[in-house]
């Protein structure tokens, strides 16, 4: 049993961040990515013995990704999501160098604020590649089994999303600040 709860605490470690920022992505509600994060946890301790460590994380994100399809259906389309793309996507693309700069930051963050808008107004299954691809840094591969898709068909998406991103903040003019 001791090996068992040594690997258990090994993936949750490694892959906790990861189910829940996804979780967060594609849910847009806090207490709903908590709720598909503790049920991922679960269903990780309950499957432990059914796959490899070494495609545990495929495995984990194709279960992760379902579990928020089934809570995004039983939500109903109709009902507003409360939570955007989250500080991390800003994070991860604000250029430090440039913070003492309030246009430059004030800019930035606009900009920053408009893309994540893109993103949320992304189909759900095109969000979702895109997240897990120039977000979260899967590969292809990895996108393929977690969602169990052909590695085509993964591309495609990401065509689309990224020509559906294009189209929206085409009309963004990026203008140069002093």
């Amino acid at each position: 049993m001791r090996v068992k709860e040594i690997r258990y605490h090994h993936l949750i470690k490694q892959y906790k961040n990861n189910i829940y920022s996804y979780a967060v992505y594609m849910l847009k509600n806090n207490s709903d990515a908590d709720d598909v994060t503790q049920e991922v946890m679960v269903k990780i301790w309950e499957n432990l013995n059914s796959f490899r460590i070494s495609s545990a994380k495929g495995w984990i994100l194709k279960t992760t990704h379902n579990l928020c399809i089934d809570y995004l259906r039983k939500r109903g389309s109709t009902n507003k999501r409360e939570y955007s793309i989250d500080e991390e996507f800003t994070e991860n693309y604000l250029d430090t160098r440039e913070e003492n700069n309030p246009m430059q930051t004030t800019h930035l963050r606009l900009m920053s604020n408009k893309v994540k808008s893109a993103i949320e107004n992304l189909p759900e299954k095109l969000k979702s590649i895109f997240v897990l691809y120039e977000v979260q840094g899967l590969k292809y591969k990895e996108i393929s089994v977690a969602l169990d898709m052909p590695i085509n068909s993964v591309k495609v998406y990401l065509m689309r999303a990224r020509k559906k991103l294009q189209e929206e903040l085409k009309s963004y003019e990026v203008s140069e600040v002093l």
